[in-house]
């Protein structure tokens, strides 16, 4: 982890030590996520799904033949 510096104002050890554990608990959750993902077979990150930019199925239906010639 990067360091982390306080750009404005005179944080209290107490709200700092706020913010790190929410920072820390954030990143440990990303890291789990990204984990459980690999483990499953899937993308960590739903930014790299190559899946989602298919075309979905086509379904025929009632007038399909009509608008199949539609753009």
């Amino acid at each position: 982890m990067s360091p982390i510096q306080v750009l404005h104002g005179q944080p209290t050890p107490e709200e700092l030590a706020t913010v790190l554990a929410v920072v820390q608990a954030r990143a440990a959750a990303a890291q789990a996520a990204a984990e459980a993902a690999r483990q499953a077979g899937g993308p960590a990150d739903p930014w790299n799904d190559h899946a989602k930019r298919l075309r979905p199925a086509l379904r025929p239906g009632p007038n399909a033949w009509r608008t199949s010639a539609w753009a």
